[in-house]
């Protein structure tokens, strides 16, 4: 297919990182040339000083990053109109067609707008597109619509704090949308290393390749007392995930993942059915494309909204592979494997190139030039040290320069391993990360801090999940908590308790997979600070009903504020008391739903509400802690 029947924009605009004076919008075209941007505020052009950098994926699929410096700052909350224009006339009338649905009854250009003090943040991670709900995200665009047409306010930032995607858990019908991707772009394929097959074109055809993958994916014999601990089997799987029957392999993969979750635009080019599928798993694949059908109804809307909106993203596990890095273990399985190590480089490259860039363009710039060589050709060069690179990189976590500053979190690769045991969790920080997030945050009035993990767990599943790690089965529980490592919980907990840590602290939340709210309180301190947690998982994701109404149960009967169970918990000095949903007695809410945190300037009126996937809000007012 060639670039004149392809849509010309396949993925975005995406409104990424936006300052007083620098805004970056993120999208990738059929076409190797990148538009240029232009801006206006208060109908007048803004002047900036343009720069493009552009990776190319595939013979018919350019990443481009678009920047724009102004000499002068950005009017605070007033809406910034932004253009894009193709040097072809052709691909510009086109685009200008196609960006129609792209904007809002009161427009006739996209927008953004920036402020120095958000008052509006919205939150959310672990979007799975097979979930059988309807996708939250898409709730983004009734608030940006209903924030113009109406001079309500409009949300001023959207954090997506983990598991964008879900590298490792795909649905049948998902898998044929992204080799049919891989094909109309011509994403590069790759050679494999120690795997069953030589390349990954050929993945679509395998006997193997859908519903069955884990035959594919690397597996070690149990002659490792680590091996029997995890597995107790001759043959173990070197990934843990338990639904790694369509885990993603290539980059190619990848990439198209990403496109066809962010976008609605070639989905009308993608005919799904039932080839290669084994006969087992028909039933299975035509109960996911229904699914998936319907995901695909709500892209139109997500995509809209992501185009007006500045967005900031932080890696999870699922947006590589469950587990990743959970235990000292499990890093030296998979990364002592040629094909494993490949796969979760792979997955890094995704991040990078769709995630990772747009949230501090100047600090991964070093990695986009080595991608820019990486992928020079048809055929992806050096592969395999670019992906030590992205391995060794130690800098994903970045600052938001706001009133309150906003503290984005790296917590899957500066692990704190364990000495002691090689199936003990890992801490979700290190002791050198943890102190330059203290340095950071020493003296200020306030701060807001993304952690893709709640640093306040729910009590009573965390026992679970030590009772499970003190038998050696940290992965069976996915035991990954702030309080699961000793030296990682006294140090974030001391942090909480310096008397120079900010007074108002807000700590964003999701991957659980439900939401809640706990304000903290230091005990037998009266100038503790003012600490509010909100949890909110998941855009298109959710616990088990049954058993999140046990858990919930459970952990109010024998972990409430004043029970003495609390003595034995490393947060002893501390009172958690949960803010409970206005629609029910419940501490826990359980349902698809994205965070609405309503903010004063100062940060010290702390308003949480979950937007459920069917438009109604759940609000946790707050309860009194003196």
């Amino acid at each position: 297919m060639s670039n004149h029947q392809l849509p010309v924009v396949i993925a975005g605009p995406i409104v990424r990182k936006v300052s007083k004076d620098t805004c970056h919008i993120w999208l990738v075209t059929s076409t190797p040339n990148a538009p240029t941007i232009s801006l206006t505020q208060n109908d007048e052009a803004i002047d900036h000083q343009p720069h493009t950098e552009t990776v190319q994926v595939g013979k018919l699929a350019f990443i481009h990053l678009l920047s724009a410096s102004t000499p002068t700052a950005f009017s605070n909350n007033i809406r910034i109109n932004y253009n894009l224009s193709f040097e072809s006339s052709e691909f510009n009338n086109r685009w200008q067609t196609e960006q129609q649905k792209l904007l809002y009854s009161t427009q006739e250009s996209l927008s953004f707008h920036y402020t120095d003090a958000p008052e509006t943040i919205l939150h959310g991670s672990c979007r799975k597109p097979h979930f059988d709900g309807e996708d939250a995200l898409a709730q983004v665009d009734r608030l940006i619509e209903k924030g113009l047409t109406s001079g309500v306010s409009l949300p001023d930032v959207l954090l997506m704090t983990g598991d964008q995607i879900y590298a490792d858990d795909v649905a049948g019908p998902m898998l044929k949308a992204i080799h049919q991707c891989c094909d109309l772009l011509g994403l590069y394929h790759e050679s494999l290393e120690g795997a069953t097959i030589t390349n990954t074109q050929d993945l679509a055809a395998h006997p193997h390749g859908f519903y069955e993958r884990q035959q594919l994916l690397p597996q070690i014999s149990t002659n490792t007392v680590l091996s029997s601990l995890f597995f107790g089997a001759k043959k173990k799987p070197v990934f843990t995930s338990v639904n790694a029957q369509n885990h993603l392999i290539g980059s190619a993969e990848i990439l198209a993942m990403y496109f066809l979750v962010w976008s609605d635009s070639l989905w009308p080019l993608i005919n799904i059915e039932n080839t290669h599928i084994p006969a087992k798993y028909i039933d299975n694949f035509q109960h996911e494309q229904k699914i998936i059908a319907s995901f695909v109804e709500q892209l139109p809307a997500v995509r809209r909204a992501l185009a007006h909106v500045p967005t900031y993203m932080i890696f999870d596990d699922h947006d590589v592979t469950d587990d990743w890095n959970l235990t000292r273990g499990w890093e030296q399985e998979v990364y002592a494997n040629p094909l494993s190590k490949r796969m979760i480089g792979n997955a890094l490259i995704g991040y990078l190139l769709c995630q990772g860039w747009g949230n501090a363009p100047k600090k991964i710039e070093p990695l986009i030039r080595q991608a820019q060589q990486v992928f020079s050709t048809r055929e992806l060069n050096e592969q395999d040290s670019f992906i030590n690179k992205l391995l060794d990189f130690n800098n994903w976590h970045y600052r938001l320069d706001t009133t309150p500053p906003i503290e984005v979190l790296d917590t899957r690769t500066q692990r704190w391993r364990s000495e002691s045991s090689l199936n003990k969790p890992s801490g979700l920080m290190d002791w050198e990360a943890l102190c330059d997030f203290q340095h950071a945050i020493i003296g200020k009035d306030a701060v807001i801090v993304v952690s893709a993990a709640p640093i306040y767990g729910v009590k009573v599943i965390e026992a679970i999940q030590k009772v499970f790690t003190f038998f050696g089965k940290a992965l069976t529980v996915d035991a990954e908590n702030w309080m699961a490592h000793k030296g990682t919980a006294n140090v974030i907990l001391n942090i909480f308790r310096h008397y120079k840590t900010p007074p108002e602290f807000i700590i964003l939340s999701g991957d659980v997979h439900y939401s809640f709210v706990y304000d903290v309180r230091l005990r037998f301190r009266r100038n503790s600070p003012h600490i509010t947690q909100f949890t909110c998982s998941g855009m298109k994701n959710a616990f088990p009903d049954r058993l999140i109404t046990w858990f919930d149960r459970l952990n109010r009967l024998l972990y409430s504020s004043k029970s003495p169970l609390n003595i034995f918990t490393r947060r002893r000095n501390m009172s958690v008391k949960a803010r409970h949903p206005n629609n029910g007695s419940a501490e826990l809410h359980n349902g698809c739903a994205i965070g609405v945190l309503n903010i004063s300037h100062k940060g010290k009126d702390v308003r949480c509400k979950a937007l459920l996937s069917n438009g109604k809000e759940v609000e946790f007012p707050p309860v009194n802690n003196d």
